[in-house]
């Protein structure tokens, strides 16, 4: 070959190899320096609660792994279904993350008749960020101080139980109602837009009890504000470890335990995905982040975007059967 045909082969490979990169999507492209800017977390839940706390916590060390702010935005509303659809309209360019919940992926579906957004099609899972059990609190002017004393008394005055909730749906709302049910008592539900104003009715006694997520009440605990009464793990938790369970307080295989994880949109390129997967399992492997949850009275957990799918799918079965079983509806 000659010299001047080597100089035309190589010509032709590099208008090639230019067409080719012009014809890459721009998008495929920006997946090479993700991300470039900042980045928001929805918390479809009010500031204060859960969701919010560890929502928090994962923002300020996700943004240090990923060297961009993560911004946390609150949109509130119908058991974190708008905050939800939201994050489900968003780009899926790695860019809006949804700190979703076992109300907003495992319940709402059973319990809403129309939503806004399907919590399987419409997102990618990356993974678990915590599991957080719920905590039986009541105003420490009721007159019990351990399961049986709740259940001999709401017995005996079926009318006079008041408790709190989150919201109509979530998980401290079918903890409830899973309770009930299987203690075969009455009491009357008063959900609040939110578990901060929840608690304020707690602590203010204008409702007796709740089931509460653990990091939004232990500090009321710890203060002497609300009197623990049980959590509603399979095991006791370490952060109140003198607490006894309900399985142990004469309910054998109560379980009621919630989750908290991050999703993106649906169709966000797999580079992305595996990049923030990434960035999640190694800040949850991070000691200080690991004891800022356990002050919370929650435990780190990560896995792969599959592993959480699967779970998801698991935990859609279970909740859907309790809210069969409780007859819980949305008002």
């Amino acid at each position: 070959m000659t010299k001047s045909h080597l100089s035309a082969v190589t010509l032709k490979g590099a208008a090639i190899g230019i067409l080719a990169a012009c014809l890459t999507p721009f998008s495929a492209m920006a997946q090479t320096d993700y991300p470039n800017q900042p980045v928001t977390m929805v918390v479809p839940f009010p500031a204060g609660g859960t969701t919010d706390i560890l929502g928090r916590i994962v923002a300020s060390a996700l943004g240090q792994q990923l060297g961009q702010n993560v911004i946390v935005e609150n949109r509130p509303g119908a058991g974190g279904n708008i905050g939800s659809a939201a994050a489900s309209q968003a780009a899926p360019d790695g860019y809006t993350l949804l700190m979703g919940t076992v109300g907003t992926h495992a319940i709402n579906a059973s319990l809403y008749p129309d939503m806004a957004f399907d919590p399987v099609a419409d997102f990618t899972p990356l993974s678990r960020v915590a599991m957080v059990p719920n905590l039986l609190v009541a105003n420490p002017d009721q007159p019990f101080t351990t399961v049986a004393e709740m259940v001999a008394y709401a017995q005996e005055n079926p009318d006079e139980i008041f408790y709190a909730s989150s919201g109509n749906g979530t998980s401290i709302h079918l903890a409830a109602e899973l309770f009930k049910q299987q203690a075969g008592i009455e009491m009357e539900h008063i959900p609040f837009a939110g578990s901060a104003q929840a608690m304020i009715g707690l602590v203010a006694n204008e409702v007796g009890v709740m089931f509460d997520n653990l990091p939004s009440s232990i500090q009321h605990v710890r203060s002497g504000a609300l009197r623990p009464i049980a959590v509603t793990s399979a095991e006791r938790s370490q952060a109140l470890p003198d607490i006894p369970t309900i399985a142990e307080s004469g309910f054998p295989g109560f379980e009621a335990a919630s989750w908290f994880g991050l999703f993106v949109p649906a169709n966000t390129p797999d580079p992305i995905v595996e990049r923030l997967n990434e960035a999640i399992v190694t800040l949850l492997e991070d000691p200080a982040v690991i004891e800022r949850f356990a002050e919370q009275g929650a435990v780190a957990h990560s896995e792969t975007s599959q592993e959480f799918a699967t779970f998801i799918e698991s935990e859609s079965a279970k909740w859907g059967e309790i809210v069969e079983i409780s007859g819980a509806t949305v008002d």
